[in-house]
């Protein structure tokens, strides 16, 4: 059994097709079939369900896709880590794949901006995805980082280094009745017709447990898994939005919208950088940890403004 084996599985697991695995790994599709058969010889198990096509892994194959998976990691990270040592001047080059929450991709770029100041020769793949989604990544080994809420639903089994504070407003087309407000409850809001996002977000729970703590429950008008398709909402269709506070500080002043602060009940959480609690950590993770450190969580306009 060699490393090469392992990654032709876990890309074949990744692409659920033989040809688009052999592909990614640069071989022919015979090659990449005959090097995972071989595996199944040296293991004495089948791993790959047989048929004309690629219909999944057998239960024993799951099991050697996670071995496999922790030791292509275990695996980079030696790389990345002798080759630090090498030339220790030029700092740490490698790609990092980054989860975040809708909500919080605004503060990936702070984060990557950062640590390219002392590692310009790290990359970056950046995914949207729901809390639920990032956790499951870091633990399948898809996602290296995640930036998610820290203090509103589970994340045991994780290292958390807390980033900002995350406050609501609602935002309202300019012109709106509410619009000069210094204020709004969530009582108020919960009569606008809104836009927010789909239930499997952990942003539209906790909006969803702070219209529960106001005694209503509205119905939104429409429901999107993008930020930026809300904000479009409310300043071309006219619907109102409850988003963070710092989306009009990132996205600048958004001609014919305004963001008004929500209170009874005032509602703030933790949003943070969060990595599988694993021995060694990647270099690269490690680095990102760092940097996170470095940023005191404060709320997200004090960070923009710094």
């Amino acid at each position: 059994m060699d490393i090469r084996q392992l990654q032709y599985l876990a890309a074949l697991a990744r692409e659920k097709h033989f040809t688009r695995a052999a592909t990614a790994c640069n071989v022919t599709q015979p090659t990449l079939s005959g090097r995972i058969r071989q595996l199944e010889l040296e293991l004495g198990i089948p791993i790959v369900e047989r048929g004309q096509r690629y219909q999944g892994l057998t239960p024993e194959g799951e099991k050697v896709l996670k071995w496999a998976q922790v030791i292509l990691k275990n695996w980079q990270s030696m790389q990345e880590e002798l080759g630090h040592l090498k030339d220790h001047d030029v700092g740490l080059t490698g790609r990092l794949v980054l989860g975040g929450i809708p909500s919080a991709l605004p503060m990936i770029p702070l984060l990557t901006k950062k640590i390219r100041k002392i590692h310009p020769g790290i990359d970056f793949t950046v995914l949207s995805q729901s809390s639920e989604e990032i956790l499951r990544g870091i633990v399948d080994f898809s996602v290296d980082v995640g930036i998610t809420y820290l203090d509103s639903e589970p994340i045991e089994g994780m290292l958390a280094t807390p980033l900002y504070i995350e406050r609501y407003c609602l935002f309202v087309p300019e012109g709106h009745p509410l619009a000069e407000r210094k204020s709004v409850t969530w009582r108020e809001a919960a009569n606008e017709p809104l836009c927010l996002l789909t239930n499997n977000m952990q942003n539209r729970r906790i909006i969803d447990r702070a219209f529960e703590k106001a005694k209503c429950h509205p119905s939104p008008r429409l429901e999107t898994n993008s930020v930026i398709n809300l904000c479009s909402n409310v300043r071309l269709m006219g619907l109102a939005s409850i988003m963070p506070q710092y989306i009009l500080d990132v996205l600048g002043n958004m001609s014919g919208v305004k963001a008004i602060p929500l209170d009874e009940p005032t509602v703030e959480h933790s949003v943070g950088l969060v990595v599988a609690a694993r021995d060694p950590l990647s270099p690269l993770i490690e680095a990102m940890r760092e940097t996170a450190a470095l940023l005191a969580p404060v709320s997200f306009s004090e960070r923009v403004g710094a």
